[in-house]
């Protein structure tokens, strides 16, 4: 709204001016009072034309060209305080060549002092009121986060260690699409809301925390879906996007907008095991194949046991064979070692070796119990 009556503002005084032109006119002929004042209109019409063409705008672009072409003409002013004398022997007069050459020397040393400015605008700092040249750093970079995050819960455990110290935006737009989730008539729906509405408090409360709710609104994408605005919104601020959505991580990478999806950071974070290792694991349930038994770790990965089918509801140690890791997730492949004995007076599980049936390799038989 500011931008629409600045603009109406700007055309407003610019068809005054033409206005005033006209008066002013001391031609018998009105007609080059019209076209003056045509002229104006069309003039302050393109300009605000073009400034709508070009809706993101980068300051440091802005500020690059002023200093550039501020440095240029002290340099052309100096430069030419000191030619002086030369051009005094070269032309005694110093009229059309003196004058053009400073036009030559003046239009170089404006484009000169841009091009440096333009490609090393991010390689110190100089600040006055309103501008800012900075060096660009990756760690400094936003992170826009996606509703996803919220609900799934684990973004406030993972920020509480102070791995990361970006700042964190939360779209106005993603929060008025969490409330609606929040509100839903549906109530796994309506939980799965209101659990992301607490963890952004209880992200709020976190002191070391910078999060800012960001009410940035794209016009053109006004009517878009959630997930481009977000993608949108990141290319904007040249930030990030967090999220555990695969859609918006897929749109977000044709876009070219880096993110950080939290189902890869916690595989990345799973313990990794070598072929050999020894794990324990209690198996749930029978595999696809005949003599395999399924189980999972604490963390949700699965665990395929080769032999283990007959040891279903047992807790089992097994040797790893193979890691596969997925998408989906990360599954480990081992084969039946041994069975662990649950000693509940103690509380002690020791290890029993398994007596394995030699005339049938592969197939274990169950221990004898007395």
């Amino acid at each position: 709204m500011g931008l629409f009556i600045l603009r109406c503002f700007y055309l407003v005084i610019a068809s005054g001016i033409g206005v005033y032109l006209l008066g002013m006119d001391s031609t018998p002929e009105p007609t080059q009072g019209l076209i003056a004042l045509a002229g104006v209109i069309l003039f302050s019409g393109a300009v605000v034309i073009v400034d709508m063409l070009i809706p993101r705008k980068r300051v440091t672009w802005i500020s690059s060209l002023y200093f550039g072409l501020l440095i240029g003409t002290l340099l052309t002013a100096a430069i030419g305080y000191a030619l002086v004398p030369l051009l005094s022997l070269i032309d005694d007069k110093q009229s059309v060549f003196s004058f053009n050459l400073m036009i030559i020397l003046g239009i170089s040393l404006c484009y000169l002092c841009t091009s440096f400015l333009i490609q090393t605008r991010d390689d110190f700092r100089f600040i006055i009121p309103y501008v800012e040249f900075r060096r660009d750093v990756k760690g400094n970079r936003p992170l826009i986060l996606d509703t996803s995050v919220l609900i799934d819960g684990r973004i406030a455990d993972v920020l509480e260690t102070l791995v990361l110290d970006n700042q964190l935006i939360m779209p106005r737009f993603a929060l008025d699409e969490l409330q609606l989730i929040a509100d839903s008539a549906d109530r796994s729906r309506r939980t799965r809301g209101r659990r992301g509405l607490d963890v952004l408090n209880r992200l709020q409360k976190i002191e070391k925390i910078d999060l800012r709710i960001d009410d940035t609104d794209i016009p053109e994408f006004r009517n878009h879906p959630v997930d481009l605005k977000l993608v949108e919104l990141a290319k904007h601020l040249e930030g990030r996007l967090m999220t555990n959505d695969y859609n918006l991580n897929k749109v977000a990478k044709i876009h070219h907008v880096d993110v950080i999806n939290l189902n890869d950071l916690a595989n990345a974070l799973k313990p990794v095991f070598l072929p050999g290792e020894k794990l324990t694991v209690d198996l749930l349930k029978p595999g696809e194949e005949s003599s395999q038994g399924i189980g999972y770790l604490d963390d949700g990965t699965m665990v395929v046991v080769e032999g283990g089918q007959s040891y279903v509801g047992e807790r089992v140690v097994l040797a790893v064979t193979s890691v596969l890791q997925t998408s989906a997730g990360r599954m480990i492949f081992g084969r039946y070692d041994n069975v662990v004995k649950r000693n509940e007076s103690s509380g002690v599980m020791p290890v029993v070796p398994s007596e394995i049936n030699t005339s049938k390799p592969g197939k274990p038989e169950r221990n004898k119990r007395n």
